[in-house]
């Protein structure tokens, strides 16, 4: 037998087993990538997570990444090895045999995309059903109004501690469905806080209003916009959410951590998008209600306007959404 062939004849088994190797390499790393704790990988960018849902956002992120660098390194490497393993000889100048309707690599290119697109999409909509679940009594809501240039805050309480109060609905509220606006607290007559592009916090000096949040209690933020498409995004939260007219968005989070934090608009809504700023301030539970009481003594009692109330057609859309 010639050189040539010995040669093409020891390659073949190794030839023969590179797609089924290939193949369990891909779907362990895609499979693998997605189950990190947080805690035990680099957070790639991302903040430190200050609420009980971020970590799983996060730990989502992580394991996408650890996915793409395992199937980076394969498909670098294969390239590498082609390069190394099959380069011309400088003594032999005869073109190498050619290799068509490979079936194995065929499959191997069609099939390994479709199984990494799919762990990934496993993965991602498992996380996002469990970060888009509301439950059935939130201990707080907060109506979040979006509206250019800045952002207002409707506490939904009962601050003066009183059932009685607040029991008709309010017609600033009109813009959120009936379905959550009869989770709201027994005489809640609420406070709100408004802010321009203007304002500061006062601690801080950052730009735009303070939305003030308890620590270790379940918060439910209820979204609504009265012009354009907002995004409502907390940076350390790492979670964001439209804000849409004519349409209610929701999402809640449990903080963990207090201090401030900054937040801003993520949906390019006009010529003074980048000034929708503003902060959000963790307390303990008791300062969280000292300071609705403040709000009320100022006279900031009641709501703001949430927005563009839904159509008949949307609200009907949504009944079997909780």
């Amino acid at each position: 037998m010639s050189p040539n062939g010995s040669d093409r004849s020891s390659r073949r088994p190794m030839r023969r087993k590179l797609p089924q190797v290939l193949t369990a390499g891909l779907i362990l790393a895609t499979a693998s990538g997605c189950s990190y704790n947080w805690e035990d990988f680099p957070r790639l960018g991302m903040p430190t997570p200050v609420t009980e849902e971020a970590p799983r956002i996060l730990s989502l992120w992580q394991g996408s990444w650890a996915a793409a660098l395992a199937t980076g390194v394969l498909v670098w490497g294969l390239i590498l090895w082609s390069v190394i393993f099959h380069r011309r000889s400088r003594t032999k100048v005869e073109v190498p045999p050619q290799t068509r309707y490979n079936m194995p690599i065929e499959a191997l290119y069609t099939v390994t995309p479709l199984i990494i697109v799919s762990v990934l999409f496993y993965f991602t909509a498992r996380d996002e059903s469990k970060l888009l679940a509301l439950s059935d009594k939130p201990a707080h809501t907060i109506n979040v109004v979006g509206y250019q240039w800045s952002w207002g805050f409707n506490y939904i309480e009962n601050v003066d501690g009183d059932a009685t109060t607040g029991a008709e609905p309010s017609p600033e509220l009109g813009a959120i469905p009936d379905k959550w606006q009869k989770q709201f607290p027994a005489g809640a007559e609420g406070v709100h806080d408004v802010g321009v592009p203007g304002t500061r916090n006062p601690q801080t000096g950052n730009p735009g209003p303070t939305l003030w949040l308890p620590k270790g209690e379940k918060v439910r933020f209820v979204l609504t916009s009265r012009d354009v498409i907002h995004s409502f995004w907390v940076v350390p939260f790492l979670m964001k959410q439209d804000v849409i007219p004519g349409h209610t968005n929701a999402f809640e989070v449990t903080p963990t951590r207090e201090g401030t934090f900054l937040g801003k608009c993520a949906e390019l809504c006009g010529v003074d998008h980048s000034r929708m700023l503003f902060n959000v301030k963790v307390v303990s539970p008791e300062r969280y209600q000292q300071h609705l009481k403040e709000l009320a003594e100022k006279g900031q009692t009641g709501y703001i306007p949430s927005g563009i109330e839904q159509t008949d057609p949307a609200r009907n859309a949504e009944k079997n959404q909780l």
